[in-house]
C-alpha cells in the first residue's frame, strides 16, 4: 500500500546538512516527494510504501547528520491536495514541542533535472510562526574530508583556507536570518562558480546544499595589505616566524597569533595586550602534538577533537616531547614574588598547572600550523576586558598597536563568538566558557517556560539567555559589562538572537544587585521582571540542566553576590527548588577592606580575615599571622586595620572565592591580582605540586549560628599559618587547604540533610571550576550516599547565571499561572 505523508522536523536541523540527508534517505528508500527549510525547522512530503515511509521517519530520528539535533518529528496523513499542493490530515506522531504549520510555499526545485523523484526546494523567508522554535547551529571545525582536500595538490581546493562542506564550517557566525540558505548568510555576496554550483545541486555530493560552499574561483580571499591569497598567507607566516604578532580573522572574530616557542614574541604580546599573567591558549597541529605537551585521558581527547574544537584545560607535562619545541615560559608565566619573599620558583613554577590547548578550527589555522611547524599562541583579538573585534575597520583601530600585521579576508562576521573553554574533572567534562562551537546551540529547560523570557545574566563573564517553551538559547560570552564596548556588544547580540530565534521575551529575569549593568538593562525593559538571587541562579542552573524536578540542596561557592538580606554572599548552602531557596549554611564572614579594592588585592582580603574574621570561637589570627604581617608594608597594614576596626568601607562577605584569595596571599602566592580568579588558580596550581603526597587537611569547624550551620574559616587559616611557621611547604599547605574546604562542605551538607534536607546536591559557582575542590567535594558527598550534580554544558561560574535565572523565572511564572487557574475555579 502506498501512502503520502507530510513531515515537519524540529530541532537544530538547518545548516547541518539535514536536507541533503533527507534527500539521500528518501532516495535510498525509493520514496518520492520534497524537503525544504521553513521558519526554523525542516518540512516536506514523502510518498511510497507504508513500510518505507515508516522506516524513513524512524531514520530521521536515529541517523541524522552529526551536527543535527532532532527534538521532534510531526507526521501528518494527507487526504487530498490543497490549492498550494499541500494536503491536510490528522497528526500521527507527536513532536516534543512545536507543531506542523500546514503552510507552505510552492517554489522552484533546487534538484537537478534527473532527480525528479525527490527534490530539495528553495526556501523563502515566509511568515513567522510563533509556535515554531528556531534553532541556530553553532560553527563546526573543518572535517577530515575537507582537511584531506586542503592538502591534496590535485584538488581544486588545495590550500584554500575557506574549504567546507555540509559537515563543517561557519554557521552561527555568518547567519543573517532564517530559514538557513545562502541568500540569508554573509556568503550571499559570493555568487557560486559553475563548479561549486554543480556540487551544490548534486545530491551525490557532500556539498549538496552546503550554504557556505566556496572555492578559490568564487569564494572569500585572504588579504595582507595589498597581497592576496597565497601571497598574503606567506607574508603572515614570515611575520610569525620572525617573532611578529599577527591579527588573524577567525570564525567568530579576530585572533592574535604568535610563535608559542619564542619567549620574546610571547612576552611582547603580553605587554601589548596588557595581559601580564593570565595564561594564553596554545593551538597545536593535532592530538599527537597535544599529547606531547599535556596528559590526555579519553574524555579530554574527545573534547579536543570534537567539532566544537574548544580550548581544553589539560595537565601540562613537566617534560615536553622531543618532537615539540618547549613552550615559552611566558605562555604560563611565573609572577613576581610577593613582597618579602626572595623567590617563588621553588614553590610555584607557573601561574597554573593547566595548559589550555586546542586544535585548528579552520583551514586557515591548519595552513598556518603546517607552514610554521610549531605551536602557536592563539588568543582573543582584543585588549584585556574589551570585546573581541569582528569588524575589519574596528579591528585595525583596536589592534593597531598590538599586531605587526593583519591576515584578513572579505567574508563578513555576522556574530561575535570567542573560543569556548572546557575542563575535565576525572572523566567529567565541564564547560568553563560556552562560546564558539557550543553557543547558541539550545539547551533543554525544565520546567518549560509558559511565556518567552530572557535572563540577563551577571556583571562579569556575562551571557544572556533566551527561553521559550522547553528550550533555552544561551548567547555568546561577553566578559565584563562595565566596559562600554562590551555592554554595547551585549545589546547588539541580544537583538540579533531575538530576531534569529523568533523569541520575543514577555518577561525578563535579572540579578538582585542594583549595580549590575545587566540588572539596570532589565529594569529598563517594558515587561514584567523577575528578580533572582545570584546564588540561587547558580544552583538552579545546575538543577535545570539535569532536570531536577523537586527540592535539592544547593551549594554555591563563588566570589561575591548580593544576598537576600542585602549583604554580600559567596559561600552558601541552600535547601531549594527552582522557585525559591532557603539558606541553611554559609561560610564565616570577613570584611573586604576597600570593597572592590579587596577583590583586586588579595593581601587586603587576607588582612580583612586577620583583623576582622567573624568571631566564632577560634583564636584570633593576628598572632599566628606575624610572618605575613612582617613582609607587608607596615603603614598599609595599619591603614587596613583602622578601616576594619572602624568599619569604614569594609562590607562583610561570606565568600568562598575571597577565602581562596586570602589563603593564596597568606602563602605568598598572589598579593595583587591582574585578573579575576588569579589567586585561586595559583593556589590550585600550588596544590598540584604536592602530587600524590596527601597532607593532613587543615583544621575546620562547623558551628551553629542564628539557625544556620556556619563554617568557621578562621580555624582553617589559623592552622595554615601555624603549619607554615613550622616549615611545611606551600604545595602541601595548598593541598591541605583544598581538603579542608571539601571536608567543611561535606559537613555543612551532612548537617543540613540530618535536619531534613533532600539527598540531591547541586553544585554551582565559579569555585567549582577548581578541579581539586570539585573532585574532593563530590567524593566526600557521595561517601554520604548523596546524589551529586554539577553543570556540564552550562558553565558553573557566572557564565551560567543567565540560564539559572531563566529556569527560576520559568518555574515561578508557571507556578503563578497554576495559582491563578486554581483561584479562577
Amino acid at each position: 500500500m502506498r501512502v503520502t505523508r507530510a513531515f515537519t522536523v524540529h530541532g537544530t536541523v538547518q545548516g547541518v546538512g539535514f536536507r541533503p540527508f533527507v534527500h539521500r534517505l528518501a532516495g535510498g528508500l525509493g520514496l518520492s516527494g520534497w524537503v525544504a527549510n521553513a521558519d526554523g525547522h525542516v518540512e516536506g512530503q514523502v510518498t511510497g510504501p507504508t513500510d518505507a515511509v515508516r522506516e524513513f521517519v524512524r531514520r530521521i530520528r536515529t541517523d541524522a547528520p552529526p551536527l543535527a539535533r532532532v527534538r521532534g518529528v510531526v507526521l501528518r496523513e494527507l487526504d487530498g491536495p490543497t490549492p498550494n499542493g499541500r494536503r491536510s490530515g490528522a497528526v500521527e506522531s507527536e513532536a516534543r514541542h512545536g507543531a506542523a504549520t500546514g503552510a507552505g510555499r510552492e517554489v522552484a526545485s533546487d534538484a537537478r533535472a534527473g532527480d525528479a523523484l525527490f527534490s530539495v526546494r528553495r526556501s523563502g523567508p515566509g511568515p513567522r510562526n510563533a509556535t515554531c522554535l528556531r534553532e541556530i547551529p553553532a560553527d563546526a571545525a573543518i572535517c577530515d574530508a575537507c582537511l584531506r582536500e586542503l592538502f591534496t595538490p590535485e584538488n581544486r581546493r588545495h590550500r584554500y583556507p575557506f574549504v567546507n562542506c555540509t559537515d563543517c564550517g561557519p554557521r552561527a557566525t555568518i547567519i543573517e536570518d532564517l530559514p538557513y540558505d545562502r541568500v540569508r548568510t554573509t556568503m550571499r555576496r559570493f555568487p557560486l562558480c559553475a563548479d561549486c554550483a554543480a556540487e551544490y545541486t548534486d545530491p551525490r555530493d557532500r556539498r549538496f546544499h552546503a550554504e557556505p560552499v566556496a572555492c578559490p574561483a568564487c569564494g572569500p580571499t585572504l588579504a595582507w595589505g595589498d597581497l592576496r591569497g597565497e601571497q598574503a598567507l606567506k607574508a603572515a607566516v614570515r611575520a610569525v616566524a620572525t617573532g611578529g604578532i599577527v591579527a588573524v580573522k577567525g570564525l567568530g572574530g579576530y585572533q592574535l597569533v604568535c610563535d608559542a616557542t619564542d619567549p620574546d614574541a610571547v612576552a611582547e604580546l603580553r605587554r601589548r595586550k596588557r595581559r601580564p599573567v593570565k595564561p594564553f591558549a596554545v593551538m597545536v597541529r593535532d592530538a599527537r602534538v597535544a599529547g606531547r605537551l599535556a596528559r590526555l585521558n579519553g574524555t579530554e581527547l574527545a573534547l579536543l577533537t570534537s567539532p566544537a574544537r574548544p580550548v581544553v584545560l589539560l595537565r601540562a607535562r613537566e617534560e615536553q616531547g622531543e618532537a615539540v619545541s618547549h613552550l615559552a615560559p611566558a605562555v604560563h608565566p611565573t609572577p613576581a614574588p610577593a613582597p618579602g619573599l626572595p623567590t617563588r620558583s621553588p614553590l610555584l613554577p607557573s601561574t597554573t598547572d593547566r595548559l589550555g590547548l586546542f586544535l585548528p578550527t579552520t583551514g586557515l589555522h591548519h595552513l598556518l600550523l603546517h607552514e610554521l611547524g610549531r605551536p602557536l599562541v592563539v588568543t582573543s583579538g582584543n585588549l584585556s576586558d574589551e570585546p573581541i573585534a569582528i569588524d575589519d575597520a574596528d579591528a585595525h583601530r583596536a589592534l593597531e598597536g598590538v599586531a605587526d600585521g593583519f591576515l584578513t579576508h572579505d567574508r563578513p562576521i555576522r556574530a561575535r563568538y570567542d573560543d569556548s573553554v572546557v575542563t575535565v574533572a576525572g572523566r567529567l567534562p565541564l564547560t568553563v566558557r560556552r562560546a564558539r562551537g557550543l553557543a547558541p546551540t539550545p539547551l533543554p529547560l525544565h520546567p518549560p517556560t509558559p511565556v518567552p523570557l530572557a535572563g540577563t545574566g551577571a556583571q562579569t563573564k556575562h551571557t544572556f539567555t533566551l527561553a521559550d517553551a522547553g528550550v533555552a538559547h544561551v548567547g555568546p560570552h561577553h566578559g565584563d559589562l562595565s566596559d562600554a564596548a562590551t555592554y554595547e556588544a551585549f545589546g547588539k547580540a541580544y537583538a540579533d538572537l531575538c530576531r534569529l530565534t523568533g523569541i520575543v521575551p514577555r518577561a525578563v529575569a535579572h540579578d538582585l544587585h542594583p549595580g549590575y549593568l545587566s540588572t539596570r538593562w532589565a529594569l529598563e525593559q517594558p515587561m514584567p521582571r523577575v528578580a533572582v538571587q545570584h546564588h540561587h541562579a547558580h544552583v538552579a542552573a545546575c538543577a535545570a540542566e539535569h532536570g531536577v524536578r523537586g527540592p535539592f540542596v544547593g551549594v554555591a561557592y563563588d566570589g561575591l553576590g548580593l544576598g537576600d538580606d542585602g549583604t554580600l554572599w559567596g559561600g552558601e548552602v541552600f535547601v531549594a527548588d527552582l522557585t525559591r531557596c532557603r539558606r541553611v549554611g554559609r561560610f564565616a564572614t570577613a570584611p573586604l577592606p576597600g570593597g572592590e579594592a579587596a577583590v583586586r588585592h588579595p593581601c587586603r582580603m587576607a588582612l580583612g580575615h586577620v583583623f576582622g574574621a567573624e568571631p566564632l570561637g577560634s583564636p584570633p589570627l593576628e598572632k599566628a599571622a606575624h610572618a605575613f604581617l612582617g613582609r607587608l608594608d607596615r603603614r598599609h597594614a595599619e591603614v587596613v586595620r583602622a578601616m576594619v576596626e572602624r568599619e569604614v568601607n569594609c562590607p562583610r562577605a561570606s565568600s568562598a572565592g575571597r577565602l581562596f584569595d586570602t589563603a593564596a596571599s597568606l602563602l605568598g602566592l598572589v598579593d595583587t591580582a591582574s585578573y579575576e580568579g588569579e589567586a585561586a588558580v595559583a593556589l590550585e596550581a600550588a596544590a598540584a605540586l604536592a602530587g600524590r603526597d596527601h597532607p593532613v587537611p587543615l583544621e575546620h569547624r562547623v558551628v551553629r549560628v542564628g539557625g544556620l550551620w556556619v563554617y568557621d574559616s578562621a580555624a582553617t587559616l589559623g592552622d595554615l599559618l601555624e603549619r607554615q611557621a613550622d616549615g611545611e611547604s606551600v604545595p602541601r599547605l595548598a593541598a591541605a587547604f583544598h581538603s579542608a574546604l571539601a571536608a567543611a562542605t561535606a559537613e555543612l551538607v551532612a548537617r543540613a540533610v540530618e535536619d531534613g534536607a533532600p539527598r540531591t546536591v547541586c553544585l554551582g559557582g565559579g569555585c567549582f571550576a577548581n578541579v581539586p575542590l570539585l573532585t574532593q567535594v563530590r567524593r566526600r558527598l557521595r561517601a554520604h550516599g548523596l546524589r551529586v550534580l554539577v553543570g556540564r554544558q552550562v558553565p558553573v561560574g557566572d557564565g551560567g547565571i543567565s540560564y539559572g535565572q531563566a529556569a527560576v523565572a520559568a518555574a515561578r511564572l508557571a507556578e503563578e499561572r497554576r495559582s491563578t487557574a486554581r483561584r479562577g475555579r
